[in-house]
């Protein structure tokens, strides 16, 4: 029978009603695997305003106590409380171990020959000279590939007693302060390998003092070559103390530990909010974003270094309080120095070597970590990556020297954006991707958002999935992980079916 009028129309209605909604619909959404949505959660969760707001409280610590947070001072010493106590309150395991370091003042530097004079400064963590100095002849290493890294660079030449000045690259600065000191030098003065100034570090105070100076300097320091030289690197030494702070989620496996690092300190000639304001303060909110009791597969430890400026020495501390068992117990390392520079680069360190530059690849699993920090910006970003070497310049070093698998993000310091990097990135060639690296202007004025913001989501990706599994890095099956399987193996079991096929 054929309805009345008014429900026919009522059906049709609803029909095409229906029809439209099934149409705007479209097809339905993928489902988030369940490894990727701690991760995706996270991502949403951490936003650069909330990371800014800690960038602004480490502007105001330091502009409160003498306009910098270095290591051993009021400044860092109220940072490292400031970030202690967000921590503390967000229910973390916190710890704040202390060491102590030679801290140095300055009393005189300079480099002359005859009446002309070079703008030197002493390479960080490197011994000084006496108030006299060193005087000794001009020796000037070949440039290759790896200037000034092995032994063989110094063959040809006599260097016993002598200044050695050697460019930068190919291998770490305490490589090539070693090698020069075996080959007899009693100094050794490292130049920039790209244009602007140098700003380095040995990492330890070796056997001879090591100046720096910028690429154009040091260039025509080699055209010296021959003449004699008095180097001055004069310093006072004080022991001071200081303090990492170590804060460690209440959940997953403590035995298969991801663990997240930045170092906290600035340098003393200003706030250091680039360096390293930035990977503190995104550090800091993705732990409090992760929160303290996480469902996760794996414990989270997140670690904010004093004294990286000074010679990585916090994380130096660090790994050398830890047991053999204590190392196994951490799966990995990532590191985040530097990650919103005015004039960003977008680099992941090379875990794989695939670049072949400097001394070779991270242990085993960083070439994993490298592939999921750079899948992260291509595929979920859009922005390509290029890798940077393990140059011995941050806080994986010491993780890197006992076999933990490490990797992290890097915008770039003193180093000159290239022409192809400002076509494929923005920003402008020839210019330093930081112009204020290790400057009074290194303030909240010097922070790019959209890259901030970029690898806000790369490290809150990574620490998300690494907290769930870090099977790709050591085939570690996590806990929670065992107990899924064991379960499904179960129900398999009660059903009839092989567990296995």
């Amino acid at each position: 029978m054929t309805p009345p009028r008014a429900a026919r129309y009522l059906a049709v209605t609803l029909a095409i009603s229906a029809l439209a909604i099934s149409s705007a619909a479209g097809p339905a959404a993928a489902a988030v695997p369940k490894s990727q949505k701690l991760a995706t959660q996270l991502v949403k969760d951490v936003t650069v305003d909330g990371a800014n707001r800690h960038l602004i409280a480490l502007q105001r610590i330091a502009e409160r106590n003498g306009g910098n947070r270095a290591a051993g001072t009021p400044g860092h010493d109220e940072s490292a409380a400031y970030v202690a106590k967000k921590l503390r309150d967000a229910g973390f395991i916190v710890k704040t171990p202390s060491f102590t370091f030679p801290s140095e003042t300055l009393n005189s530097e300079s480099l002359n020959v005859g009446a002309k004079a070079y703008p030197v400064t002493k390479m960080g963590a490197s011994i000084g000279t006496s108030a006299a100095g060193v005087t000794a002849t001009l020796v000037a290493v070949p440039v290759d590939a790896d200037t000034g890294c092995t032994a063989a660079d110094f063959a040809g030449q006599t260097f016993t007693g002598s200044i050695a000045v050697i460019s930068r690259g190919g291998c770490p600065f305490a490589q090539k302060q070693a090698t020069a000191a075996a080959a007899g030098a009693v100094a050794a003065v490292i130049y920039n390998n790209v244009a602007g100034a140098l700003s380095g570090t040995t990492g330890e105070a070796g056997a001879i003092p090591v100046g720096q100076l910028s690429q154009a300097d040091g260039q025509a320091l080699v055209a010296e070559a021959g003449s004699t030289a008095t180097l001055v690197l004069d310093y006072t030494f004080a022991t001071v103390s200081t303090k990492n702070v170590i804060a460690e989620t209440r959940t997953g496996n403590p035995k298969n530990v991801v663990m997240a690092g930045a170092h906290l300190d600035s340098v003393p000639a200003g706030p250091g909010i680039n360096d390293n304001g930035s990977g503190s303060a995104g550090l800091l909110e993705t732990a409090l974003k992760l929160g303290s009791s996480p469902k996760v597969g794996n414990a989270v430890r997140f670690a904010f270094w004093s004294a990286e400026e000074e010679g990585l020495l916090g994380s130096e501390a660090y790994v050398a309080s830890l047991s053999a068992e204590k190392q196994l117990d951490i799966a990995m390392y990532l590191n985040f120095d530097m990650i919103a520079s005015p004039n960003a680069a977008y680099f992941v360190y090379d875990g794989d070597d695939s670049d072949a530059v400097g001394a070779g690849s991270g242990p085993y699993g960083s070439a994993q970590i490298e592939k999921t920090l750079a899948n992260y910006l291509n595929n979920k970003k859009g922005v390509p990556t290029e890798g940077t070497d393990f140059d011995g310049r941050s806080d994986y070093g010491p993780f890197i020297a006992v076999g933990i698998p490490s990797g992290g993000l890097f915008t770039g310091a003193e180093g000159i954006k290239t022409a192809e990097q400002a076509a494929k990135w923005g920003g402008t060639a020839g210019v330093a991707y930081d112009k204020c690296y290790h400057q009074a202007c290194d303030n909240l004025g010097n922070i790019n958002r959209k890259a901030f913001n970029r690898n806000l989501d790369a490290v809150a990706w990574t620490i998300g999935i690494y907290a769930y599994s870090t099977k790709s890095v050591n085939n570690n099956v996590d806990r929670a992980q065992a107990r899924s399987l064991k379960a499904s193996s179960s129900a398999l079991k009660f059903s009839g079916h092989h567990a296995l096929s």
